[in-house]
């Protein structure tokens, strides 16, 4: 597997990972500027030529996976005979630069509701790198042509035609941030339901009036959740500096307060 396909297959495993180049050599070495391994906390792709040069590599790479989210960073090798390491001596007579660049593990959001306020959301979302899914109810609208809008975005967009959407809640990945907003005060109701009944959830946020949450906040006591858990889902949702009812403005307070919360970032699944 080529480096490419490597990062593709992190990113799609949800696995942090660390991507070596070797980006300047002066001298002899065992490869060129250019070559690249991929390495993560249990597979390596690739090889920037082996031996102690490549031992000094991993060592470095797998201390970065320790502590992701991390900077990229950069070391120099010398492989002469002089140069000794943890993993001995190489004596190609050269000097070779390395770049560390962190993969980490993307946050996920998932949006149930793609009218209006989750059209406009997607599109704002979807200019981040995370992973982005789309749920609802309703097939033509997760039509290719209307989510065209998201394609030049760095996000991973699925979407997900559910007709009971609570079901979608089980395929999201580990510590997906959830925001509900569907179409059907019902729908939304199960949701919540269903999204405290399932454990490997972020943060959940319920769009809406304060009177309506206090409604949903007495459904979730009549289906026996507790006080505690119920905390768990935040309602209104959006950031109160930014005001205005129509959907683009609603989005973007969404967006605003979520973008903060995912910022800290996510352990891998």
């Amino acid at each position: 597997m080529n480096w490419v396909s490597a990062v593709r297959r992190l990113r799609r495993e949800r696995r942090p990972g660390v991507l070596v180049t070797v980006t300047e050599v002066r001298g002899h070495a065992p490869r060129d500027a250019g070559a690249k391994m991929v390495v993560s906390g249990s597979e390596v792709w690739g090889t920037i030529g082996g031996g102690n040069l490549e031992e000094t590599a991993l060592d470095h790479a797998k201390h970065m996976l320790d502590a992701l989210p991390v900077e990229p960073s950069s070391i120099t090798v010398s492989l002469n005979d002089k140069a000794r390491t943890a993993h001995g001596r190489q004596c190609c007579g050269g000097e070779v630069a390395l770049l560390f660049e962190p993969l980490p593990v993307v946050p996920s959001i998932a949006i149930f509701g793609m009218g209006h306020v989750g059209l406009e959301l997607a599109r704002i979302l979807a200019r981040h790198d995370l992973d982005l899914h789309l749920v609802d109810s309703r097939s033509t609208y997760l039509g290719a042509d209307r989510l065209a809008c998201l394609d030049d975005g760095p996000a991973q967009v699925v979407a997900h035609h559910a007709p009971l959407p609570e079901l979608a809640l089980g395929e999201v990945p580990s510590g997906t941030h959830v925001l509900i907003l569907t179409h059907d005060h019902a729908e939304d109701f199960a949701l919540c339901d269903a999204a405290l009944r399932t454990s490997h959830l972020g943060s959940i946020g319920l769009i809406g009036s304060a009177a309506k949450w206090r409604r949903f906040e007495q459904g979730l006591r009549v289906e026996g959740h507790a006080e505690s858990e119920i905390a768990r889902i935040q309602s209104p949702i959006g950031t109160p500096d930014i005001g205005g009812k129509d959907p683009a403005m609603i989005a973007l307070s969404v967006a605003a307060q979520l973008l903060r919360t995912v910022r800290v970032g996510v352990a891998p699944s």
